[in-house]
């Protein structure tokens, strides 16, 4: 994939985390989640590339736009799968919290598994945890695994885990392990992904979320030579035959993260809505807003992080007030 695409991507992360950002603590996570999908959408459209959404806001008939199977950018080559959440975090942004990001994932043709909307149990680090951890393993030893491989001692790593019923076991075993916990809301890509970057504060995730958000981590994972796997997790026999339309036959096989993305030709990028362990959030100023994105490359392993000062009078739609969106191209 060219190498140009790098700074386009960082525009299509950009304009959405600018439109949602306006929303950010007005308990509005409809409005806020509209206006990020109607400016990463508008931003696709300028892209020259010929797209297919493998990962998106739904069906056809559930999303005016971003839906699976929709075509992006202009239809010139190359084509490529993509995986967007245009404001992963939508409570965060309604209640004013932190870790709110916009991101997506693109691959090659094929690369991106086209994981449904379900749950995925999961486990994620940086490259310490290359064949240190293991889904199945017992939370202590995946710990003492990871410490070794770190250099540290157990009750120095600090754990990501959604605060849910469903993880109270999980956290005490954490917790009688030594580690550190930090619980988390909403929004389980950017500390996915944060677990690979060094000085985050944050080195293991566990536990059972958004099975989409599993293939976003799991591309920026890819790109920075971290360890992902996960299982699905239905909680219906409707998720079973959702999978099964997506051709997964086996809902219960492991998926490494050979099988979450099949190959390095493989962009991710996302931008800070709110404040979060990997990416600032958006700074409103007087002459318009800055930004700050991680934009990634596989087949390089190429990390970017990139701080960008937006000026509204060059980009006035940017500079809207109110309940409308503002989205534009970036």
């Amino acid at each position: 994939m060219e190498r140009e695409l790098t700074m386009e991507f960082a525009r299509v992360t950009e304009a959405a985390a600018l439109a949602s950002a306006r929303w950010v603590g007005r308990g509005n996570k409809e409005a806020a989640d509209d206006a990020a999908v109607e400016a990463m959408r508008s931003v696709f459209d300028t892209i020259h590339m010929s797209g297919t959404v493998v990962i998106g806001e739904g069906e056809m008939d559930e999303a005016p736009m971003l839906y699976i199977g929709e075509q992006l950018g202009t239809g010139d080559a190359p084509e490529l799968d993509v995986a967007v959440d245009p404001l992963e975090g939508t409570n965060i942004v309604a209640k004013g919290l932190a870790g709110a990001i916009a991101v997506v994932a693109i691959g090659k043709k094929g690369c991106l598994l086209h994981a449904p909307d379900m749950y995925m149990d999961k486990i994620a680090a940086g490259p310490a945890g290359k064949g240190k951890i293991h889904l199945d393993a017992p939370v202590h030893e995946n710990l003492a695994n990871l410490a070794e491989g770190l250099g540290k001692s157990i009750d120095d790593l600090t754990v990501v885990i959604l605060d849910r019923p469903r993880h109270h076991k999980l956290i005490q075993e954490a917790r009688d392990a030594g580690a550190r916990i930090r619980l988390i809301s909403d929004g389980d890509v950017s500390p996915a992904v944060a677990c690979a970057v060094e000085g985050s504060g944050v080195d293991i995730m566990m536990g059972v979320g958004g099975a989409p958000e599993g293939v976003l981590a799991a591309a920026a994972l890819r790109c920075l030579g971290g360890e992902m796997q996960g299982r699905l997790w239905p909680e219906n026999d409707a998720d079973i035959v959702r999978a099964q339309a997506l051709g997964i036959s086996d809902v219960n096989k492991l998926l490494t993260l050979d099988d979450l993305v099949k190959s390095d030709e493989v962009f991710f990028a996302a931008t800070g809505i709110t404040e979060g362990a990997l990416l600032r959030g958006v700074n409103f100023t007087a002459q318009g807003a800055l930004t700050h994105t991680v934009v990634m490359r596989g087949e390089t392993g190429t990390v970017r992080f990139i701080e960008a000062r937006h000026r509204f009078d060059k980009k006035p739609l940017y500079a809207m007030k109110g309940a409308m969106n503002t989205c534009t191209r970036g």
